[in-house]
This record gives C-alpha cells, structure tokens and sequence, in this order.
C-alpha cells in the first residue's frame, strides 16, 4: 500500500497575516534570570508605554538583564530598571530611559505575587519582553535564587548533555557510511 503524503494546508494571505501577528517577536531577553534563579511560575503581563517607548522597541533596541519588579502598597505592579534607549528620531517628546513603567496584570495575580514575593528568596523577574498582536508584553517569573553550586550543576549538566548530542551526531555519520 502507498503512503500518503501528508502536506500543511494551503493558508490563505488573510491566514498569513493572522499567523504572522499572532507570532511572537521577541526584542529582549533576560538569560542571566534563568541561570541566576529556579522559574517557579510564569506571567503575561501587559505594558504602559509611552510612543517613542514604542517606536524604540519596534527598532528591536531594549535590555532586561538589570531590570526587576516591584509592587507598590496601591495594588499595581511596576517594571524598575529595564533600559529603553531613546528613540533616535524623537524630540521633546522623548522618554527617560530606564523610568519605572506600569504592569498591566490581574488584581488577583498582583495580590498572589505580591503576597509569594514576602517569603524569603522568592522574587519577581522578567524573562523576555516582546509584541503580541501589536502589543507589548512582558513574560514575568516567580522565581527562588539558586545557589552558587545549583549554577555550576546547571551548567555542567548542560555541557554533559551537549557532549552527548555531539557523539550521538557523530555515531549517526558513521552509522550512515
């Protein structure tokens, strides 16, 4: 018996385009919180942005990796220390780089972080901020700080496993010839 191919369906160029915005583009991402800290839980929180902000960020331009969360005693959570660069082609209108910018999240995810963030060596820390749709979102974590000897077993765990990859490629070459 013959095997069917099986092939994606056609998209149409409408279907295109809703792919295509519903796509996620990532601009910045904060890989020294994944080394520094085990991810316990992950957010989606929106972000108050002013228009150069925006425009500065359609350029791909931003950094994380100083940045952390804070909750204020009004129930509202704010992004501190991520660095915006100021939009080249802006004027007067432009925004301070590293300002504190507004989370957009849930009364009862702000309530549940602000409470878990209490304990002892648990923190909020974001991970990555890009656009959905047009939108700029932050992906949040809750996260517990690793010690230094977690670090170091992180890493050589990943070494072994890239090690592996590497011979298992390798026997795979020879297999074929």
């Amino acid at each position: 018996m013959a095997k069917k191919s099986q092939s994606a369906p056609k998209l149409t160029p409408a279907q295109k385009a809703k792919a295509e915005a519903d796509a996620k583009h990532v601009i910045a991402r904060n890989k020294k919180a994944r080394h520094d800290y085990h991810i316990d839980k992950v957010y989606e929180a929106g972000l108050v942005l002013s228009g150069t902000e925006v425009k500065a960020l359609r350029m791909g331009r931003a950094s994380l990796t100083e940045a952390w969360i804070e909750f204020d005693r009004h129930g509202e959570a704010w992004l501190i220390g991520a660095n915006i660069p100021i939009y080249a082609m802006g004027s007067w209108t432009n925004h301070r780089p590293t300002q504190k910018r507004k989370l957009l999240l849930h009364r009862d995810e702000i309530r549940s972080l602000a409470l878990k963030v209490r304990d002892k060596g648990t923190t909020v820390v974001p991970l990555e901020l890009y656009f959905i749709r047009g939108r700029a979102k932050v992906e949040i974590a809750l996260a517990r700080g690793k010690h230094e000897w977690d670090k170091r077993e992180t890493l050589r765990r990943r070494q072994d496993n890239r090690e592996a990859e590497r011979a298992m490629s390798e026997a795979r070459k020879n297999q074929r010839y």
